[in-house]
């Protein structure tokens, strides 16, 4: 499945870019991510503040409209934290998400240097981490560490990207975009596998909110 969509990806670049000016990039900048999920009674998620980097391609299909291939590291994830409470217990989760992401975005450039963008993304898990931290004041208690999740998120997702970009005649550039995952990125065969009581209605999504810097060669 990997190898069919990273396939599709250079066939379509590679269509678009004949008879086309490209010019090539690179882009860094913060994520604001967290994640959705269909019963909040499970987890409360906060947004997870994080960062992004990578390439970037723009090829020009006419004065206004231009197709921008991106590969960009992404770390994502959410975290959530219970307060101490009356008995002195307080604990917080931060679940790292570390994605290889392909957007693939259409712009549209409705004045000079600025356009408006939005385009599908597919995106390959690299590594899930949980690093966690608990206290208890009344029993003098408490632990931190990292767990390796991997195995409990599918290794692709997919979703879009809606934003707005503005780039200089020096090539400096600065940009903002959300990511909407659209699939559900929970593994549910792992959780048959080990002979859970797993409910087939339950799903994880990524959102994703981006400000980035770059600049164009």
């Amino acid at each position: 499945m990997k190898k069919i969509n990273l396939t599709l990806i250079i066939a379509i670049i590679t269509i678009v870019n004949v008879n086309a000016q490209t010019t090539f990039g690179v882009k860094a900048g913060v994520n604001f991510s967290s994640l959705t999920l269909s019963d909040s009674y499970y987890e409360d998620f906060k947004a997870r503040t994080s960062m992004h980097f990578g390439a970037v391609a723009e090829i020009q299909i006419s004065d206004k409209f231009s197709f921008q291939p991106e590969l960009l590291y992404s770390s994502q994830g959410a975290k959530n934290e219970y307060l101490e409470d009356e008995d002195g217990y307080s604990e917080k989760f931060v679940y790292k998400l570390n994605y290889l992401t392909v957007p693939l975005m259409a712009k549209y450039y409705v004045a000079e240097g600025f356009s408006l963008e939005a385009g599908p993304q597919i995106a390959f898990l690299l590594s899930a981490k949980d690093d966690y931290t608990w206290q208890d004041d009344v029993w003098e208690e408490g632990d931190s560490g990292s767990d390796d999740i991997k195995e409990y998120f599918k290794n692709v997702d997919f979703g879009l990207n809606f934003g707005v970009g503005y780039k200089l005649d020096s090539g400096l550039n600065f940009g903002a975009r959300y990511y909407l995952g659209l699939s559900n990125i929970e593994d549910e065969e792992d959780y048959d596998d080990e002979g859970a009581d797993y409910d087939s209605d339950y799903w994880i999504k990524n959102n994703v909110f981006q400000i980035s810097v770059g600049y164009t060669f």
